[in-house]
């Protein structure tokens, strides 16, 4: 039977959407069953990014028993599957949310894992895609806002009764005021799943001609490598690029060391030297 996952943010804007997309391919690349699911029932727009916003049944039609979830599951890029949601108002005003629970555990043994994309905030819509998942994977940025509404999102995820298994932190620019993943942990009392960069390559990846996830157009980007090293620790296996090599122990090591001792090093030579 599948994972199924809801990545949920607290806060819009963070790269929520963006990341299931490409964090979905990037399990898909490794030879694992994944189904992506459009769950922002309110304002859907994973199908816009993955260029798919052309298909005919979604998970509006699905909600309102007009449809078989059977049918309104897709090919995406990658071998990945992906249920839509609907961008018509009318059908989201008739939709029940509660049904999602019900939808989910019916195709939960058709995969490996079933990622749920969800809306911002903790509104009813979000509450019922929690109660959908069996973990929960929290989204952030390094910025205090961010992290105080994920964590609103956590303990709603506790009341729940709901596992969360960890944050990954998007759009790390390495500016000074940003809060250190090290920070977020003891905060949220979360391992962190991964550390993605900003990375202009993914705003790029929207100003297409048509449109594609970072990790098909620009795989060895820097949050490309990131989403990847991120997908296997989710997946359980071993660091492995699309260039089929490993990360190895001195690798890691290296990284660990760099991005500690970088702030001060920087920070050591703007000072003027003294005589």
């Amino acid at each position: 039977m599948g994972r199924v996952i809801a990545i949920v943010s607290g806060k819009g804007g963070v790269g929520k959407t963006t990341i299931t997309a490409n964090l979905g391919i990037a399990l898909a690349k490794r030879n694992i069953k994944v189904c992506i699911v459009d769950a922002d029932i309110a304002m859907a727009n994973l199908s816009l990014l993955l260029n798919m916003q052309s298909c005919p049944i979604t998970l509006h039609d699905v909600l309102l028993g007009e449809a078989s979830v059977q049918d309104a599951i897709y090919d995406g890029p990658e071998g990945v599957k992906f249920i839509p949601s609907g961008l018509s108002l009318e059908n989201y005003r008739r939709v029940d949310p509660e049904r999602m629970e019900t939808i989910i555990s019916s195709i939960k043994n058709q995969f490996d894992f079933i990622l749920l994309d969800s809306p911002p905030g903790i509104e009813r819509d979000v509450l019922a895609i929690m109660n959908a998942a069996d973990e929960i994977l929290l989204i952030t940025m390094p910025i205090s806002p961010a992290v105080a509404d994920v964590l609103k999102a956590k303990i709603t995820a506790q009341r729940l009764g709901k596992k969360t298994i960890g944050v990954i932190i998007n759009m790390i620019m390495g500016e000074k005021g940003e809060i250190s993943d090290e920070d977020i942990m003891r905060m949220l009392e979360l391992p962190v799943y991964g550390l993605i960069p900003y990375d202009d390559e993914i705003r790029k990846s929207f100003l297409q001609e048509k449109v594609a996830p970072v990790i098909v157009r620009r795989p060895q980007s820097p949050s490309s490598l990131a989403i990847q090293k991120t997908a296997s620790k989710l997946a359980g296996l071993p660091v492995v690029f699309e260039n089929g090599k490993k990360q190895g122990f001195f690798s890691r090591l290296f990284s660990i060391f760099f991005r500690k001792k970088k702030q001060p090093i920087q920070e050591q030579a703007a000072k003027p030297k003294t005589k």
